[in-house]
């Protein structure tokens, strides 16, 4: 196998764990807020916080890398259009990720709270949860654009 066909694998690897893990947590997050069980709810937050911090993160960290690579190897410009673009997204996913991070903690931490003491989920824990689902729709059509781009690659003038 030559570099270049491992860092395009590595690269499509890590383009299907960030959107699968980020579908995945959605799915279960949103499965588990519908029970209204803080005990449950707060035992799949502190699964979802392990998930991003395994898969979610690592393949963050692995994406640009690889993908800097493979550009520079193959010889297409950091400035060719579609991964100029590529890259706005991926800086504009980041900026709804961090976020949505720090909510899935305390999604987490208040849901244990509450299961703990035998309470109901207060309104604070709605209102990051209503957060933490509409971060989530501009992250995923974003990183669905992304996967677009660079599957097809598209002649996109953005400089020059």
């Amino acid at each position: 196998m030559t570099l270049e066909e491992l860092l395009r694998l590595a690269h499509v690897i890590g383009a299907t764990v960030l959107f699968g893990t980020g579908a995945g947590i959605a799915f279960f997050m949103v499965m588990a807020r519908r029970t209204a069980n803080p005990a449950l709810i707060a035992h799949v937050a502190g699964t979802v916080v392990i998930a991003d911090t395994i898969f979610t993160a690592t393949a963050a960290i692995i994406q640009p890398v690889t993908g800097y690579f493979l550009a520079r190897i193959i010889g297409w410009p950091l400035s060719e259009g579609w991964i100029a673009l590529s890259l706005g997204l991926y800086v504009f996913t980041g900026i709804f990720w961090l976020p949505v991070v720090w909510i899935q903690i305390r999604l987490r931490d208040i849901a244990h709270d509450c299961a703990t003491k035998g309470q109901d989920l207060p309104a604070q824990w709605f209102r990051l949860y209503r957060i933490w689902f509409a971060c989530g729709f501009p992250a995923f059509f974003a990183v669905l654009g992304i996967i677009w781009l660079m599957l097809n690659k598209p002649d996109i003038p953005l400089f020059g």
